[in-house]
């Protein structure tokens, strides 16, 4: 049976469908759907749901930063765009205090994708993103209500991680440069 929503392979060596939109009275279910897959520890799926969404509402801020978080979960696994894109998304956060805090998750995540490839020099980098992440969480601090604790408690964590792995600062190269 031949299905007119997909091209033949010998035609073209990737395969190309047309997506099915959702409707707007599906949103709700959707998002529940989305923050499942990523409990679940399914964040392509959840990235997957949140694209739909945003196809149909791109305003939706609880789309973006599952959206974002999800792209975070990714972090150590998928390539290096995924970075780049949740960095992009957080910009767009229509709260200073969103913007800044999600921006502290985004640097802490690479912290924890640097820290876990075990390569030589990675835990240098850990220690960079982490204390980064760091300076975000105090930004959100300063800008979020008193009772918001999440910025402080994020912060916490990224200095006992460092504590706890003994990250340190990369050492100044203190050979001469040199001339050409």
């Amino acid at each position: 049976m031949h299905n007119p929503t997909v091209m033949n392979l010998q035609e073209s060596e990737t395969q190309q469908f047309i997506l099915k939109p959702l409707s707007r009275d599906g949103i709700d279910a959707a998002m529940r759907k989305a923050e499942h897959y990523r409990l679940l520890n399914q964040p392509d799926l959840a990235e997957s749901i949140c694209r739909d969404i945003l196809a149909v509402d791109p305003e939706n801020q609880q789309a973006l930063v599952v959206l974002l978080l999800a792209l975070t979960d990714q972090f150590g696994r998928a390539a290096s765009v995924a970075a780049k894109h949740a960095r992009e998304i957080a910009t767009t956060l229509s709260d200073e205090y969103q913007r800044v805090y999600y921006m502290g998750i985004i640097h802490e995540r690479q912290g924890m994708a640097s820290l876990r490839s075990g390569l030589p020099g990675t835990d240098f980098d850990a220690y960079e993103w982490y204390t980064e992440a760091m300076e975000y969480y105090e930004r959100a601090e300063a800008i979020g209500e008193r009772t918001n604790i999440d910025a402080r408690l994020r912060w916490n964590t990224c200095a006992r991680i460092i504590m706890m792995y003994h990250l340190k600062p990369r050492p100044q190269d203190e050979r001469e440069p040199m001339l050409e």
